[in-house]
């Protein structure tokens, strides 16, 4: 018996091997900033970043102003928030030594129309169309870039299709447009970034850095890519086993009755379920490893509990643990790999844990 219900276990030790090694493939000169929004990609902010600062990791990403004030607690590096703050909170950004990217024109002028020295840098659109100025226009980004260039220590956009090969084109050019937009304010000395983690694995570019996100935790950017050896997940999930019965042909299992037996079985239940983040599609296709063997999910996942068939596992009983995520004997199960049974991405995977699931750190 463990004495807990459901948890992850945060491997710090493979952290600091995908750092490394991920560091090691960068060209000479270019720093890493590690992308630890959504609470590390649901590993732990702190935690994450205390440990890749212990490894002189000076400059860290997040997503908003109050995971910024989180991470600060644990690092003096520079923090850059990638997204939008409300300008009424800028006060709390000079406060904090936190730079804040600047979404558009608009928003720099309601942002620095404060009064406050914010320090920020532009995000440029190159292609993605979510944030930034048109790097289309490369003038006139140089006449806004240079408007509010007393605010200014860095540029930066993002490369949507890095991870996908056969986009290679496409993310070129976005390389290109982004080049242009920073060669014609090169006399400012502004830091220039553009590689994500795919981006700076499978690409080359100028950089001042490499935005380290996804593969800094072992994921895949995309189910198709191949990482480098060595890189792997931090992350594992498990539970245990509550209880075990049989049932026989022709009974159902859950809610819907969406599973009916074909034969005698054993089935067991184990107490994590979709308000714990493990999803409800993966009702009926998921599986889970128990002793080194997989064990198919029947029935629907429910809140906080789902059903699986152990009929040819021995040795499977109350407090037998189990595993969502990651290895059991010579079987292993990542996000990525659940994320691919129902169409999504491994990041929505690990970031969905809820924070009911303990997190324990292994050093």
């Amino acid at each position: 018996m463990t004495g807990k219900r459901s948890w992850v276990e945060i491997d710090l030790r493979q952290l600091r091997r995908n750092y490394e090694i991920c560091k090691s493939l960068q060209p000479e000169g270019r720093k890493i900033m590690a992308v630890v929004k959504a609470d590390a990609y649901g590993h732990g902010d702190a935690e994450v970043s205390a440990e890749l600062s212990s490894l002189g990791v000076d400059h860290f990403a997040v997503s908003n102003v109050d995971e910024a004030l989180h991470v600060r607690r644990v690092t003096d590096g520079e923090i850059l928030i990638l997204g939008y703050t409300p300008t009424d909170r800028a006060g709390e950004l000079v406060e904090n030594r936190i730079t804040q990217a600047l979404l558009s024109e608009k928003y720099a002028e309601k942002l620095l129309s404060t009064g406050l020295p914010v320090r920020c840098q532009f995000a440029v659109d190159t292609g993605m169309r979510r944030i930034g100025l048109n790097a289309d226009d490369p003038a006139g980004c140089e006449r806004v870039i240079r408007k509010y260039s007393d605010w200014l220590d860095g540029l930066f956009t993002h490369l949507c299709v890095a991870d996908t090969p056969d986009q290679d084109a496409f993310t070129n050019e976005q390389i290109e447009k982004f080049r242009t937009v920073c060669a014609r304010v090169a006399d400012l000395g502004l830091s220039c970034h553009c590689m994500n983690s795919a981006g700076g694995l499978w690409h080359a570019a100028d950089s001042s850095f490499v935005r380290l996100g996804i593969v800094l935790y072992g994921l895949k950017p995309d189910y198709e890519n191949v990482l480098p050896d060595g890189i792997a997940p931090v992350l594992s999930w498990k539970s245990v086993i509550s209880m075990v019965k049989e049932i026989g042909a022709g009974d159902t299992v859950g809610y819907g009755r969406s599973f009916t037996a074909d034969r005698t079985m054993r089935i067991a239940t184990v107490p994590t379920g979709y308000a714990d983040g493990y999803s409800r599609l993966l009702s009926n296709k998921g599986f889970v490893l128990v002793n080194g063997r997989k064990a198919g999910i029947i029935g629907r996942v429910c809140m906080d509990q789902m059903m699986i068939d152990v009929s040819d596992i021995p040795g499977v009983d109350i407090g037998t643990e189990i595993v969502l995520i990651g290895k059991s004997g010579g079987e292993t199960i990542t996000a990525d790999d659940l994320a691919h049974l129902y169409g999504t991405i491994g990041y929505e995977i690990v970031c969905g844990i809820n924070k009911r699931v303990l997190r324990d750190y292994l050093r």
